[in-house]
Parts: structure tokens; C-alpha cells; sequence
């Protein structure tokens, strides 16, 4: 696909910051099982606020109101046509490549308040990078192995084929009511793991440093910092 030179300028890491971010929630069958095991029948879908946007090695900040912070390492997809009511099989020539994101959430609030806006919004809640890689460059997004690492130990282990809802069909989906614009982020959902889940919960606190990993893209890492 061509794109004119503004566009792939804007398309620099460094400079990089989403028209919009529309995220997938409970995509991922182990991520469902270390819940309630409940499955959903249509995709979860939440939006995060584009200035929560930061980048490799940038701080997260750790917000004083906020009493459980975590971390979920997720496959991001950067859209790179108008996408609107495009069947899933010819998404693909839509998209122009794909990059990570580490979807910090601050749980308590999520879990007190109907929506999720705000606990997935705050200032350095979006770490985006390390690099974008070219769709052409990546392949097929359903077998991409993604891991996250906190002070160094593992934490997530998953795979892309453990989707519920297949990247394609998601962003098939998201377009038949939302019109998706070039430079626009859609990141896929997290697998299992988050400290939340786990039956000793691991959460984030100031001085960790998270690393999220995926094959083909490579790594970003922050460190949570207090106020």
C-alpha cells in the first residue's frame, strides 16, 4: 500500500499519538479462565484517552488516588486506510502494522465504576512502542507469541491464537459502528496473568519496571513512579 510521505512521517515513534484508541477487553480464553471462566459473546470494547499515550523508557505514573495498579501486555494494531463496514478478509490491506501496548489499569476503579474510561485513561496509562512494524514486514497476527516481565519475572506468557476474536474480525467488527481512521490504534486484548488474577495478587508499585514483549515487534519497558 502507498502512503504519502506525511503520513509515514507521522507514523515516527518518537512523534507518534493515536487518533483514537479503541481497546478489546476479555479476548483472550486463558485471560477468561483465570476469571470466571464466562466467555462473551461479542466483543468488549473500551476506549482509552490518546493523551494517557507515552513511549519506551518514559515513566508511568502512579497516580495517589489509585489503590491497585497492573499491567497487561497487548498486541496493538495502527490502522493505516478509512476503514468503515469492510468484511473481515480484506481488512489486512487496511492495516498498516502493528506495535505494543501495555494497558496499565488502575483495578479499584475499574471495578467501582460502570465504565472503564478513567481507570484505563490516566496521565501514563498508555505505554506505546518500542517501534512500529509494517504489516507487510509482520504477516499473520494469530500466532505471536507476547509476554510481560515485572522486576524481571515473568508474568504473562501467551499467544495471539489464544484470541477469542481474531484481530480481522475485531477490526471488521469495531468498523460497522465506528469509522477508523488512518493512525488510529486498536490494541487486541491481554492474555492471562495480571497481578489482579493471580491468587496472591501481584500488583504494580512505585519502582517496578515492567517489560512487554513481542515476537516480532521487540520490547518496551517503564518504570512506575511516584508523585
Amino acid at each position: 500500500m502507498d502512503y504519502s510521505q506525511d503520513f509515514i512521517n507521522s507514523m515516527d515513534m518518537e512523534t507518534y499519538i493515536p487518533g483514537k484508541i479503541i481497546c478489546v477487553g476479555m479476548n483472550y480464553q486463558s485471560h477468561m479462565e483465570e476469571q470466571d471462566g464466562r466467555f462473551p459473546s461479542k466483543p468488549v470494547l473500551f476506549a482509552k484517552a490518546r493523551s494517557c499515550i507515552i513511549k519506551d523508557r518514559e515513566n508511568i505514573i502512579y497516580p495517589p488516588e489509585v489503590m491497585e495498579l497492573d499491567y497487561e501486555v497487548e498486541l496493538a494494531v495502527v490502522i493505516g486506510k478509512k476503514i468503515k463496514n469492510v468484511k473481515k478478509d480484506d481488512i489486512p490491506e487496511h492495516i498498516y502494522g502493528y506495535t505494543i501496548m501495555n494497558d496499565i489499569t488502575a483495578r479499584d476503579i475499574q471495578k467501582n465504576e460502570s465504565q472503564w474510561y478513567r481507570a484505563k485513561s490516566f496521565d501514563t496509562f498508555g505505554p506505546v512502542g518500542p517501534t512500529i512494524i509494517k504489516q507487510e514486514e509482520f504477516g499473520g497476527p494469530q500466532n505471536i507469541s507476547l509476554k510481560s516481565y515485572v522486576n524481571g519475572e515473568l508474568r504473562q506468557d501467551g499467544n495471539t491464537s489464544d484470541m477469542i476474536f481474531k484481530v480481522y474480525e475485531l477490526i471488521s467488527y469495531i468498523s460497522n459502528s465506528i469509522t477508523l481512521h488512518p493512525g488510529d490504534l486498536v490494541s487486541t486484548g491481554t492474555p492471562s496473568g495480571v497481578g489482579v488474577f493471580m491468587k496472591e495478587k501481584k500488583l504494580l508499585k512505585p519502582g517496578d519496571e515492567i517489560i512487554c514483549n513481542i515476537d516480532k515487534i521487540g520490547k518496551i519497558t517503564n518504570k512506575v513512579i511516584g508523585i
